[in-house]
């Protein structure tokens, strides 16, 4: 209902040229944005154990469950919200004094120091049970939850000298070098300690997993080639005929493995695709790794074209008059993973709203494999964007970024709020999500911290040592990428 006047305002800007995000105007709205995004998180942490709860609702009550996810994006949240300002440094030490005490009393994996994957942020205990349902819940060790806990762990470590030794010690036990598998050069997704299952592997290099890959790297648990075991795209062949669209690149070979280095055609573009097309995918490891100066040929080509790819989804394509598409809560209730499904890889599409419009290419040679007629725009319906894939492009698009949030806080009554902005909203009935995830709002701090502490969080995590190992593996890449 929203949609007709706003795609006029906004078509325009998918081109514009991009300006300082903390300057100007825009200093005071993002400081604005990171004091309630801060404020949320002190409302969902436990007092006692330091802990994050994964989901904050409007009425201010919260869930039992949090992830080890969470607690990482508490920490580095904390050290931003000081650094801002918003916190002393006493403060900040109490507080992340607790979170450390409970991680150093919660239930691991002894032969790998890794965590669980959900615990009961009031008390730290393991979770069997998903306290949403009452369902068995069977614990598992997620390699990328568990790379964004060590990721927490390395900002305190970092940053927070009263807390140095306690946070190095819990983040030098994690050994991510148990999730390798030589075989396939690749990452588990993760590893279930009572059955001995050990689903394998991740395969994307445009995925949040690639973190853990950044960690053990620099560890020295997993090797640089490790890195160049994933695909960029599938490679050109019939044989990868289910996706949706046939890339286009070529093979080179680094660190011994030979690599397509593929991309898919989209809007005048070439950009290596993830999984889904979403937000998160591509960009929250460019939160704390500066991937775009590391490998400028590779992520400084591919972050900005992921970026004008949601941009142009969301006012051209889909029509929607708002862009930012990523994993989040379904505004009317559950959970979904949304994302431009022309830049992603899921042959059943990740579509921005509840819609069954997809994109099929076809494979130019390939039997039963004819390209389809692109989507009309009136076949993308009920667009779900969520605040924090918007906040995930402030680097590459900050006139951007800033335009529309400021449309997202001005149309969509209770999208914001003390708490900074509830998940996500459904742009055509205006339908606004009732809850905060922290995972969510842990992403907007880092994109806030880093556009108004010169880049904090990077510094932070990305230290001496992280880059000695990780950009000389990195930066000799070129994607096929191009504008």
């Amino acid at each position: 209902m929203f949609r007709t006047w706003v795609i006029a305002l906004t078509a325009l800007l998918v081109l514009a040229p991009a300006a300082q995000a903390d300057g100007g105007h825009g200093g005071g709205e993002l400081r604005e944005y990171a004091k309630g995004t801060w404020a949320s998180f002190v409302a969902m942490t436990d007092e006692r154990s330091g802990m994050p709860a994964d989901v904050l609702n409007a009425d201010g009550s919260t869930s039992v469950q949090t992830s080890t996810t969470n607690i990482g994006a508490y920490m580095w949240s904390a050290v931003a919200a000081e650094e801002l300002g918003f916190i002393g440094k006493h403060e900040l030490v109490a507080r992340l004094s607790k979170t450390l005490t409970s991680l150093e009393g919660m239930e691991r994996h002894a032969p790998s120091g890794q965590f669980y994957n959900w615990y009961d942020h009031h008390t730290g205990a393991k979770l069997t049970v998903w306290p949403p349902t009452g369902e068995p819940r069977t614990p598992i060790l997620s390699s990328v939850d568990n790379g964004w806990l060590a990721t927490g762990l390395k900002i305190v470590e970092n940053e927070v000298p009263a807390l140095e030794r306690r946070a190095a010690k819990l983040y030098d036990s994690m050994d991510f070098g148990f999730f390798y598998r030589p075989d396939a050069n690749r990452i588990l997704f993760h590893y279930v300690p009572d059955t001995g299952e050990a689903p394998c592997c991740y395969d994307t290099v445009v995925s949040e997993s690639r973190i853990a890959d950044y960690i053990g790297i620099a560890q020295g648990s997993i090797p640089g080639k490790a890195y160049y075991g994933r695909n960029r795209s599938w490679p050109d062949t019939c044989d990868a005929a289910w996706t949706e669209t046939k890339p286009v690149g070529r093979y080179e070979t680094y660190l011994g493995v030979r690599v397509f280095e593929g991309a898919l055609p989209y809007a005048g573009m070439q950009v290596v695709p993830s999984w889904s097309g979403s937000m998160f995918e591509a960009l929250m490891p460019d939160l704390f790794v500066p991937e775009d100066r590391w490998a400028p040929k590779a992520w400084g080509e591919n972050h900005p074209l992921t970026v004008r790819a949601q941009i142009h989804h969301g006012l051209r394509e889909a029509g929607y008059g708002y862009w930012g598409f990523s994993p989040s809560n379904i505004p009317e209730g559950g959970y979904g993973v949304f994302g431009v499904d022309g830049i992603g890889t899921d042959p059943g599409g990740a579509p921005s709203g509840d819609n069954a419009a997809r994109i099929d290419r076809g494979w130019e040679g390939c039997p039963g494999r004819p390209p389809q007629p692109d989507p009309p725009q009136s076949a993308y319906t009920n667009g779900t964007v969520t605040p924090h894939a918007a906040f995930l492009g402030l680097r590459y698009a900050p006139r951007e970024t800033l335009d529309n949030l400021r449309r997202l806080k001005r149309d969509f009554k209770d999208l914001y709020g003390k708490w900074g902005f509830r998940d996500s909203v459904n742009v055509d009935t205006g339908v606004v999500s009732g809850a905060y995830l922290s995972l969510d709002q842990g992403m907007i701090m880092a994109s806030l911290s880093n556009a108004l502490s010169h880049d904090l969080l990077r510094r932070a995590f990305a230290d001496r040592e992280l880059e000695r190992a990780v950009r000389p593996v990195i930066g000799r890449e070129k994607f096929a990428t191009s504008w």
